[in-house]
């Protein structure tokens, strides 16, 4: 029990709040849970206009026939409205931040400023020769991009460069993007390792494994967002964490596409900055972070046969403050003076989480995605008594509706 104090968008008191400290606004906190708000370390958040358009079927298959396909039918227009719908979905599933890599980033990061979320937003130059256009390293679109949007909405969206992953592009663009992202002083987010396919076509292509192969092309030069890092052996979980690399979990998806399971535990005792994250609604198929986080304390229990894998204060940590680590966020993801007011409230008054023997274990094992009641981002409320405020819900999925019908 105790409160929290709020002076603008920064934590100021945690527990006693002194007589001095006069409020302007008060929530009761009666009944409920307050939590950072939780970090989406690596997510595509339009690709909600292709949930369920592409299930059952192999890695291969699922991208390179079905979802990069309908990816080319996609507008700027069609990625700000699919963006809106994950931010929604974001927002009431309790993640407050979240990092992102996909087409038209602008309108990704339009949707970003306008409803109060935190966003690392990647952009990314190498136009790949899979979407049929040619290899090229487009510096001033990307340069563009992070004039406009590095720093804006009060500090809340900050840029990186995307770098799809190491096989579909060539070493003379990989290398030539990192000098880029140098010159601008930016991180890179990455596809790392996801698949037997991926690392068979590294390794055919550069006689690497794609952790090795990025390293050698100075990715991790910067700080580095890796997506998945599924199929690392010992010298890649070496070198990531020689080079201080932040990796990226995503249980869900790993599982949906048949991948495998990521050396959690190993690279944990490595003291790699571990993060979760969703991947997009085309393959996991929400943003829900409270079933990530659920997933990923059972499939390690499960697949390496031992119950004490994957602890919740663990998971707990990768889904907050890791991921606001790696995002570039490190004044958030804990509740504490001097801390961003990000912030949710768990509704505990419910029978699948009565009765709360430990709160960790619950946040874990019982909340779901419905118990959050409030969210707030920079002391600012974005989700008051489970309703979105100053979104419109209808209209978003009315016209994703819209878009999903000519895919």
């Amino acid at each position: 029990m105790g409160s929290i104090a709020i002076d603008g968008d920064v934590i100021l008191y945690v527990g006693e709040v002194p007589e001095h400290f006069v409020c302007d606004a008060e929530i009761d906190g009666s009944g409920f849970v307050a939590m950072p708000g939780l970090v989406n370390a690596h997510t595509h958040s339009a690709m909600g206009v292709m949930r369920n358009l592409a299930d059952d079927c192999t890695f291969e298959d699922w991208l390179f026939h079905k979802i990069i396909p309908a990816e080319g039918k996609l507008s700027e227009e069609d990625v700000y409205w699919g963006t809106l719908l994950g931010i929604a979905e974001m927002i009431k599933s309790g993640t407050t931040c979240f990092a992102d890599m996909y087409l038209h980033m602008d309108s990704v990061a339009q949707a970003a400023s306008e409803t109060g979320i935190r966003a690392n937003l990647s952009f990314g130059p190498i136009t790949s020769n899979v979407r049929g256009k040619g290899l090229i390293v487009d510096n001033e679109r990307l340069k563009t991009f992070t004039s406009r949007w590095n720093g804006s909405a009060s500090g809340r969206i900050k840029t990186s460069m995307e770098i799809h992953s190491v096989y579909l592009y060539d070493e003379e663009s990989i290398t030539n993007a990192v000098s880029l992202a140098k010159e601008l002083d930016l991180g890179i987010h990455i596809h790392i390792s996801e698949s037997d396919a991926e690392l068979s076509m590294s390794e055919a292509k550069y006689g690497l494994s794609p952790v090795k192969a990025a390293h050698r092309f100075g990715v991790f030069d910067l700080p580095a967002i890796a997506a998945h890092c599924v199929k690392v052996d010992e010298t890649d979980m070496e070198i990531l964490k020689a080079m201080k690399v932040n990796p990226v979990h995503c249980p869900s998806s790993n599982l949906k596409l048949a991948n495998g399971f990521a050396p959690v535990d190993r690279l944990t005792e490595l003291g790699v900055n571990l993060c979760l994250g969703t991947d997009g609604s085309a393959s996991n198929n929400n943003l829900n972070m409270f079933e990530e986080m659920h997933i990923a304390a059972l499939i390690h229990k499960g697949y390496g046969k031992d119950p004490i894998s994957m602890p919740a204060g663990r998971v707990i940590k990768m889904a907050t403050e890791n991921g606001a680590k790696a995002l570039g966020f490190e004044n958030t993801g804990r509740i504490q003076p001097g801390y961003k007011a990000d912030i949710i409230l768990i509704d505990v008054d419910k029978p699948h989480i009565c009765p709360v023997h430990d709160i960790k274990s619950a946040a874990v094992y019982s909340f779901q995605a419905g118990d959050v009641d409030t969210v707030m981002v920079d002391g600012n409320l974005l989700l008051k008594k489970g309703e979105l405020v100053g979104m419109d819900e209808g209209l978003i999925m009315s016209k994703v509706r819209e878009i999903a019908g000519k895919l």
